[in-house]
């Protein structure tokens, strides 16, 4: 089948004045026929200049070069631009004749038959590869996304797969991108262009990949009656652009001619229309569908007790008061909460049953139904066994008999109350609707839920995994996109997620910023492209080591140059093809002739300027030396930090500070000699201790400090002539005469006591006062008291022991003897006798002791 753009009389302005007709579809007016030449001509004219400039506004250097595997690259960009943009105007044209060469619709078209020939943005998510001009294709009519056709047939299948044979006949199955679902009678089975006029179309490189040519027909979105007037094209197929005779919104106005995808307008004028409420009129300006009203009004409930400001555009409201309006039996009131109309009537004025139902009676309404006194024979709750209580009110009680219940999943029976529902612990081995995992519910009934987990494998793109529960299938692919850009980052094309590894990067026309990788300020310009840069063809000119003259050679800094041969382990192995590497490689030596001087300056002699090099001129080299005091006696040499002139060997003669006797340690050295570091060993003044000090402290300070540093900062150990130990520290001479410590003293009771210095103690005495005379007194006067009272009481005891010996020889009688006798046997072993002779012994010596410790007492005090 031939294009349509290419057949005769079906492009506009080609052929005969009539064929523009044809070419714009049927939807058109037929335009007259009888017209003039000049007529016909000049629109041709301003036809085709529209056509350009929508042509060039859509490909605007936007499009780059072909995928990469595709194979149809060329070296000429221009001439592949201009036919992209022959193709796109020729795809465009019918639309923007209708539109006056407004283009502002196609956009989102355009993007979809650019991305056909951007670099890798044709790319099926399935297989994630590109999807070349000459595969079989099919796409969504939801996303108008492309996949090959065996991707999108085993995707189909594979959704269907594990579902049972009578629900594949009504299961859905979804894009891969958009999840659009189509039923199963729409599988994919033939390769048809965009429009699904043609079958199989063939590959033409005047048309757009996977286009038939002709015009495409579709019923337009929203539904106006039109179809559209592109050429066979991929994506959404653009507005409407035909124009119609539209009224207003309201309908008022007079109408206009408008766009058909635009033909919505409002006047502007107030609308009028008389609003729900019936109150009211519509204030708002021309609009399609009047609203609520917005009003506020006063409301009556429905009962009509209470009244208040309510929304005008709802009336109804209850106020949630109970009715209580007395009831037709006279004697219960209306429990209903606010309401119109009459009142129901009373409820317990019919016919009323026993709580059981087996008895029915005609009470008043004031007296309540007695139960029956039978059986009350209802369905418990477990619907198989009856109540077999008497008649009563309420619910009934529990089943409580003992019955064989099978488990939930029917593998274990067991007697369980009625009431009780049994499950065994038995896990249900089954596999869940995933088809992965096991479901593991304890006494599962067969229903096993959907799966729970993550789905966790990697998706086709290898860099990410399904985010889903666990699903059957193969999973969808991944959604993200990845942006691949050209080196300089400004043309990016969008790629599914693992394509970008095998997509070229988009060409670019903007000029390469990469920074140059040589020591050049700018590269040579040339365009962004992918890979590394040619090398620097600029002469060098970096100023040679060691002279003021450039380099004239071709850049070096990056050279190709043959990497060294891998030696090979033996004879069977073949040798390898010699790699070449990039390396910098030295400036060629300078050839001008440079005059040069010795190392020591004796003499010039010219040099060639890649030999130049100060040289020898046999002369002692007279240079002084670092000491200062001495010239070199070398040859003449050049002087460098690892080379420099002799060193002075000669000891240092210069005198030493007053009081030092050690040498300087320094060789011939200048400037003054460095202080002393020598350590000098000697006693301390108290002849205690050995001090180290520096020779230099010593030789440096006054005498003062001399005495300081000769101190060992200890306590003197000598005595003084008191016997304290001198208090000073570690001092030279003899220790002071005062002896600056403190003493006590006592008078001679002991009670008063006196610190002085030591020096002046022999000169102070300290005597008894009135006071301590005084307690003397009475301490002697005590002292006899006890005295005298120790030697009464002696005396008294020994005359009851004289007593009572003498009434026992009184005694006679033989019986008297013997009492007597064992008497005087028992009394010596008594612990009665013991105590007493103690206490005798004990009394007097205390009251000794007590009277001195009184009188030391008192004297201390």
């Amino acid at each position: 089948m031939e294009p349509a753009w290419r057949q005769q009389g079906r492009g506009r302005g080609r052929g005969q004045p009539g064929g523009g007709a044809a070419g714009r579809g049927g939807g058109m007016r037929a335009e007259p026929t009888a017209v003039r030449p000049e007529t016909v001509q000049s629109r041709f004219e301003d036809i085709r200049m529209s056509n350009q400039a929508a042509a060039q506004r859509l490909v605007g250097g936007a499009l780059s070069s072909s995928s990469s595997d595709e194979g149809d690259e060329d070296d000429d960009s221009e001439q592949r631009d201009g036919k992209r943009g022959k193709i796109l105007a020729s795809t465009f044209t019918s639309y923007t004749h209708q539109t006056g060469g407004d283009s502002s619709g196609l956009v989102r078209t355009g993007q979809y038959v650019s991305e056909l020939f951007q670099s890798g943005a044709l790319t099926c998510l399935i297989c994630i590869s590109s999807v070349r001009r000459t595969q079989p294709v099919w796409s969504c009519s939801s996303c108008f996304c492309l996949f090959h056709l065996p991707c999108i047939q085993q995707w189909s299948r594979d959704s269907q797969l594990l579902l049972a044979e009578e629900e594949r006949e009504q299961q859905p199955w979804p894009c891969p991108k958009c999840r659009a679902e189509y039923p199963p009678s729409s599988k994919p089975s033939r390769y048809l262009c965009y429009c699904g006029k043609l079958q199989d179309p063939p590959p033409d490189p005047w048309l757009v990949p996977h286009s038939c040519g002709s015009v495409c027909q579709k019923e337009l979105k929203p539904a106006c009656g039109h179809t559209c007037l592109l050429l066979c094209h991929p994506g959404p197929c653009p507005p409407c652009p035909k124009m119609v005779s539209v009224s207003c919104l309201c309908g008022k106005a007079t109408p206009l001619p408008r766009r058909c995808s635009n033909k919505a307008w409002s006047c502007q004028q107030p609308c009028g229309l008389l609003l729900g409420c019936r109150q009211h009129r519509c204030s708002q300006a021309c609009h399609k569908e009047c609203g609520v009203c917005p009003r506020v009004s006063v409301q009556r409930c429905v009962c009509g007790r209470e009244q208040t400001d309510r929304p005008c555009a709802s009336p109804q409201w209850n106020c949630q008061q109970v009715c209580g309006s007395l009831l037709s039996c006279g004697n219960h009131t209306c429990e209903l909460v606010c309401h119109d109309g009459l009142c129901p009537p009373c409820p317990r004025s019919v016919s009323r049953s026993c709580p059981c139902g087996k008895t029915k009676s005609s009470l008043p309404c004031t007296e309540d139904v007695s139960p029956c006194g039978d059986t009350c024979d209802k369905k418990l709750s477990c619907n198989v066994h009856t109540c077999s209580m008497r008649c009563h009110r309420g619910s009934c009680e529990t089943c409580r008999q003992e019955v064989l219940k099978s488990c939930r999943c029917g593998k274990h029976r067991k007697l369980q109350p009625c009431h009780k529902e049994y499950l065994c612990e038995s896990k249900c081995p089954k596999t869940r609707s995933c088809q992965r995992h096991q479901c593991r519910r304890k006494c599962c009934p067969g229903n096993c839920p959907p799966c729970d987990q993550s789905c966790g494998r990697s998706l086709s793109c290898r860099n990410h995994k399904c985010p889903s529960v666990c699903h059957p299938g193969s999973c969808y692919p991944c959604p993200q996109t990845v942006e691949v850009r050209c080196s300089c980052s400004s043309s990016v094309l969008l790629v599914p997620c693992g394509r970008e590894r095998s997509t070229r990067p988009p060409r670019c026309k903007e000029p390469c910023r990469r920074p140059p990788s040589c020591h050049h300020p700018s590269r040579e310009p040339h365009r962004c492209h992918p890979g590394p840069c040619p090398p620097c063809r600029q002469a060098c000119r970096r100023p040679l080591p060691g002279c003021c003259h450039c380099c004239p050679q071709a850049c070096h800094d990056l050279v190709l140059v043959r990497s060294q041969q891998v030696q090979l382990a033996g004879p069977w192995e073949q040798p390898a093809e010699p790699a070449f590497i990039k390396k910098a490689l030295p400036c060629p030596p300078c050839e001008e002739p440079i005059p040069t001087s010795c190392f020591g300056e004796h003499e010039v002699s010219p040099v060639p300027c890649h030999r130049q090099g100060r040289f020898s001129c046999k002369r002692a080299c007279g240079r002084p030396l670092t000491c200062g005091n001495h010239s070199c006696s070398l040859e003449c040499h050049l002087v460098t930090d690892g080379n420099k002139c002799e060193d002075c060997e000669d000891s240092c003669a210069k005198p030493r500070p007053p009081g030092c006797p050690h040498p300087c340690p320094r060789p011939c050295h200048p400037g003054n000699c460095p202080p002393c570091s020598q350590m000098v060993r000697q006693r301390c003044h108290c002849k205690m201790s050995l001090l180290y000090l520096e020779c230099r402290k010593l030789t440096s300070v006054d005498e003062e400090t001399k005495v300081k540093l000769g101190s060992c900062n200890n306590q003197c150990p000598k005595e003084l002539s008191c016997g304290h130990r001198c208090k000073q520290v570690c001092h030279p001479g003899e220790c002071e005469l005062r002896c600056p410590q403190k003493v006590k003293l006592r008078c001679p009771c002991r009670r008063i006591k006196k610190e002085v210095l030591c020096s002046q103690s022999r000169q102070a005495a300290v005597q008894c006062d009135d006071v301590c005379r005084d307690h003397q007194r009475k301490a002697s006067q005590q002292l006899e008291e006890e005295q005298r009272a120790s030697l009464e009481e002696e005396q008294r005891k020994l005359q009851e022991e004289l007593e009572a010996f003498e009434k026992r020889q009184q005694r006679g009688g033989r019986r008297g003897k013997r009492r007597g006798r064992r008497d005087e046997e028992a009394e010596p072993s008594g612990r009665g006798h013991c105590w007493r002779r103690f206490i005798m012994v004990l009394v007097p010596v205390g009251g000794v002791l007590s009277a001195a410790a009184a009188y030391y007492l008192l004297s201390c005090t």
